[in-house]
C-alpha cells in the first residue's frame, strides 16, 4: 500500500470512529437485551469471514484497536443468537453473497484476499458497484452499523473488549454522580471502565 493509499485508509478510519463518537452510546446498542456469554450464531467458517470484514473495515493501527480487537464479531456473533436472531438468515446470506463476489471478482473467497483486494471488493460494495451483488450496498451498511455497535456499545453486550471502544473514543462510562472538577471544560476525564450492569454482569 502506498503513501497516498495509507493516507486514505487512516483519514476514512478517523472520520468512522468520529462519527461514532458524536452518536449517543445508548443508540449504538440495538441487541440491547441480556446476552448469554456463551450464546453462538456463526459457523467458525462465518466468524472467519466476518471478523476478516471487520479486520479491514477498521484496522488496528496506529491511531488503536480496530474493530476485531474491540470484540466487534463477538457482539454480531452473540446478537445474532439472541436479540438479532431473525436477522440470522440475511446477514448469513449477506456474508455468502459477499464471498461469492470475492471469488468472482478477485479470484478467492474475501478471507483468502490480500488486503488491496479486499478493500476492492469493499469500495465496490459500498459503492454499490459489485456486479451480480445487488445488494451490496444494504449489506456493507449492515455490517459497519453491527460493527459500530460491537465496538462501542456496553460490554454487556459482547463486544467493547476490555473497554477498548470507549477509550478510543475517549468516553469514561457511564455514572450516577459526576463530580464538580470533572464537568470543567477541558478538563480530561478519567475512565470509569464499568459496565451500566455493574461490576458483577460478567464483563
Amino acid at each position: 500500500m502506498d503513501q497516498e493509499d495509507q493516507k486514505s485508509r487512516n483519514v476514512s478510519r478517523r472520520t468512522l470512529i468520529a462519527g461514532a463518537a458524536l452518536a449517543p452510546v445508548a443508540a449504538l446498542s440495538s441487541a440491547a437485551q441480556s446476552i448469554s456469554p456463551a450464546a453462538s450464531a456463526l459457523s467458525a467458517s462465518q466468524r472467519k469471514t466476518l471478523e476478516a470484514f471487520l479486520d479491514r473495515l477498521v484496522p488496528k493501527d496506529e491511531l488503536g484497536p480496530g474493530a476485531v480487537e474491540c470484540g466487534a464479531a463477538n457482539y454480531i456473533d452473540q446478537a445474532l443468537a439472541g436479540a438479532l436472531a431473525e436477522e440470522k438468515a440475511n446477514f448469513v446470506d449477506g456474508l455468502a453473497a459477499m464471498d461469492s463476489f470475492a471469488r468472482a471478482s478477485q479470484g478467492a473467497t474475501f478471507a483468502g484476499l490480500a488486503p488491496e483486494k479486499q478493500d476492492a471488493v469493499l469500495t465496490a460494495m459500498d459503492s454499490g458497484t459489485a456486479a451480480g451483488f445487488p445488494n451490496a450496498r444494504a449489506v456493507f451498511a449492515r455490517f459497519r452499523r453491527l460493527a459500530l455497535e460491537g465496538m462501542f456499545s456496553d460490554p454487556h453486550y459482547g463486544g467493547n473488549r476490555d473497554f477498548a471502544g470507549w477509550d478510543l473514543i475517549r468516553y469514561p462510562g457511564p455514572r450516577v454522580a459526576v463530580s464538580p472538577a470533572e464537568q470543567r471544560i477541558k478538563v480530561d476525564i478519567k475512565p470509569y471502565r464499568r459496565s451500566a450492569y455493574g461490576e458483577n454482569s460478567g464483563h
